[in-house]
């Protein structure tokens, strides 16, 4: 089936074949009367509307559809590379105690925050935790999300851990999105360790991983390097024994506190360090000189009335930046990758440009699925998104509301 969508205004990221950073994030191609050939759901030719159409006759392609875009902008489909949308209950209490002046780590102290939704998990059956995951699922498409990464980390167990990744796993067959699994057995250490967490450190790298590497459905393992919850030797540990079992690496790093997982994700060469609010220079620019992407997450910073990750300094530092939504149900409860866009350009002074490329291009770069997403090549899947305006821009101009007209997942529209 060949399809040709034309009389668009398409605006994509370049892809030089590794993750685009500091003033080469600005970079976008741009097709103001653009038209896009797909065949059987992959991108066979984009450009200028007029000239690919020469071409199409040219060769005597025959086109089976065609689709007229009536002049909206056309732009990649949102990559969403840091989600916990697999959980079971809401914390909306936790949230009005934030507000009330606890802070996210007082309340993990005390049992709530991961270790409420860890028990939550335990308490929902398989159908409960599938639903409930589907629908947060369906609602980041709604939004725009054609690809999105999941973790686990609510189980704490390998059990648990296990059945939280066959549920990642069943959304990807049930949902029309790319679903990216990622292990993070080491996000919270439970009660019952809490004196003694090197105890559980060696339950994840023991027993955890090498049920999960054997599992084979988890792409990546994070860990949760943080005052409070894991050192950096423990989380090297995590990582290295990832590592031997095969898995891409990545890093909850110096959300609240410049702990120096920044630096870790630099030694360890991990894929990404994500959150990055208290980061320092030094650290961050180790991340720079390893091709580190720093997964930026807007929307816990705005959740948890913190200062924001010091973006621009990354991109002047070189490193390559990717948004996400940090979707859970306690410090950034959001399937919207247009709120995120959003937040980055009016609150992060990130440039329109530089957004686009981090929530579709580098997004995708973040979590291995750079050859089939984040921008609009030949070879790469056909997915993207109609906006109701005449650039990326509109996503943040018109704060609020929905800006996504039509979401397509491999030429067929899914929204």
């Amino acid at each position: 089936m060949k399809k040709l969508f034309y009389n668009a205004r398409i605006h994509t990221p370049e892809d030089p074949g590794h993750a685009p950073s500091g003033s080469a994030q600005k970079n976008i191609r741009q097709y103001p009367k653009g038209a896009l050939l797909v065949h059987n759901g992959v991108i066979s030719q984009i450009g200028n509307e007029e000239e690919l159409r020469k071409e199409i006759v040219r060769n005597e392609t025959i086109i089976d559809q065609e689709i007229d875009c009536s002049g909206r902008c056309l732009i990649p489909g949102f990559v969403d590379p840091h989600t916990h949308m697999c959980f079971a209950r809401r914390r909306e209490e936790e949230f009005a105690r934030r507000l009330g002046g606890a802070s996210y780590l007082e309340i993990l102290e005390k049992g709530g925050g991961i270790l409420s939704s860890v028990r939550s998990v335990q308490e929902a059956t398989d159908r409960e935790l599938i639903d409930n995951t589907v629908s947060h699922a369906l609602s980041a498409l709604s939004y725009g999300t054609t690809t999105v990464e999941m973790k686990s980390g609510y189980g704490l167990d390998a059990d648990q851990e296990l059945r939280m990744l066959a549920v990642i796993s069943q959304v990807a067959k049930t949902t029309p999105l790319t679903v990216v699994p990622t292990f993070m057995g080491a996000h919270a250490i439970p009660q019952e360790d809490k004196e003694n967490p090197d105890r559980f450190v060696d339950r994840v790298v023991r027993e955890m991983l090498p049920q999960v590497a054997s599992q084979g459905i988890a792409r990546f393992c994070d860990v949760f390097c943080e005052q409070g919850v894991f050192s950096i030797e423990q989380s090297r540990r995590v990582l290295a024994a990832a590592r031997e079992h095969g898995l891409g690496l990545k890093i909850h790093a110096d959300e609240v506190h410049d702990l120096g997982g920044a630096g870790l994700a630099a030694e360890m060469e991990a894929t990404s360090a994500e959150h990055l609010l208290a980061a320092g220079e030094e650290n961050l620019r180790q991340m720079a000189a390893k091709g580190v992407i720093g997964v930026i997450l807007p929307a816990t910073a705005y959740s948890l009335k913190k200062p924001y990750a010091p973006v621009r300094k990354m991109i002047e530092m070189d490193v390559p930046v990717a948004l996400a939504t940090d979707c859970n149900p306690g410090s950034s409860y959001t399937e919207s990758m247009p709120f995120i866009f959003g937040l980055a350009v009016m609150n992060m002074d990130m440039d329109v440009e530089e957004a686009l490329t981090a929530a579709t291009l580098n997004a995708a770069y973040a979590i291995g699925e750079e050859r089939r997403s984040g921008s609009l090549d030949a070879g790469k899947n056909a997915d993207f998104l109609l906006l109701d305006g005449a650039t990326p821009a509109i996503l943040a101009y018109h704060a609020g509301v929905p800006s996504v007209q039509a979401v397509y997942k491999l030429g067929e529209r899914v929204v």
